[in-house]
């Protein structure tokens, strides 16, 4: 029996959208219905090959790397507003010339997953989104003049602030390895030292520093109301799979009642589970998944 070690890794391709080159992984298949993995905020497409390795069998996977992100270009003006980011996952999907596809995506990724799906019910069969709700709304009504300066204040300092701030250097592969586990402490050794791997590249000095561009730290200083975001998440037609880690800062849809304002999902918490629920309990997450989907 062929086992899912012996099947080739992903290929690596490009595509253009809004003048930037972004990457994605191709795991085969193509015959089969398109599964796309869309990874979070400072992470890289590589972060799925869990998941990819135990779907591609069943499944056409195509994993991007965001704008910023791991081998995509970086915006020369630091463009990472979630619109952008919205189109660019709408190029991609134009681009595949696929009808439909089934989408998993995390945190960052799992915001810009929902609004598409919002924009465009039609072309999705299935949604998972793992804690991906975005930052907390603020509550409705207008935003009074002062609060919203500062806002726009307070990213303008945060931007100009990261315009100065070089990218941290590490002196070996060892020593980010050591920054991940203890950014994620449910990460086994082999799960870190692979994401680890992935996630940098070498200065010319033969130092590492992660493949992201800092300017992708500054969340947007206004984003949609919370009526017009629950407007756009009721627009989603196809069955949507919310996930949330107990152990995770992220809000439960449930208790917020933000899942009230979908059409047709439900909620799965995995106990014993960060924000990277996908990492810390893959079994479960996997076998969930594939009932899903």
């Amino acid at each position: 029996m062929v086992s899912d070690d012996d099947y080739p890794g992903p290929t690596s391709h490009s595509f253009v959208s809004q003048r930037l080159r972004l990457n994605y992984l191709d795991w085969g298949n193509p015959d089969a219905p398109t599964l796309i993995l869309q990874h979070g905020g400072r992470d890289h497409a590589r972060s799925w090959d869990w998941v990819a390795k135990a779907l591609r069998r069943d499944w056409h996977v195509i994993a991007p790397d965001l704008r910023g992100h791991g081998d995509s270009a970086w915006s020369p003006d630091g463009a990472y507003m979630t619109p952008y980011m919205i189109h660019d996952l709408a190029q991609l999907i134009h681009q595949l010339d696929s009808d439909e596809v089934s989408i998993i995506a995390h945190s960052l990724g799992g915001a810009i997953a929902l609004r598409y799906c919002g924009l465009y019910p039609e072309k999705v069969r299935r949604l998972v989104a793992i804690e991906g709700l975005g930052w907390a709304p603020r509550p409705a009504g207008p935003i009074p003049a002062d609060t919203l300066a500062q806002d726009w204040r307070d990213w303008i300092n945060d931007r100009r602030g990261l315009s100065g701030r070089p990218p941290k250097r590490y002196p070996s592969i060892q020593a980010a390895l050591e920054r991940m586990r203890a950014e994620n402490a449910h990460l086994s050794a082999e799960q870190a030292r692979h994401l680890t791997v992935h996630g940098v590249s070498r200065n010319e000095d033969g130092s590492f520093s992660w493949k992201f561009d800092n300017y992708v730290r500054t969340p947007p200083p206004v984003d949609l109301t919370p009526d017009n975001l629950h407007a756009l998440w009721s627009r989603i037609t196809c069955p949507t799979l919310l996930c949330v880690g107990r152990d995770s800062w992220a809000r439960d849809p449930r208790v917020t009642g933000e899942v009230d304002h979908f059409q047709n999902a439900q909620v799965v918490m995995f106990e014993h589970a960060g924000h990277w629920l996908h990492h810390d309990q893959l079994d479960q997450f996997m076998k969930t998944v594939r009932d899903f989907l």
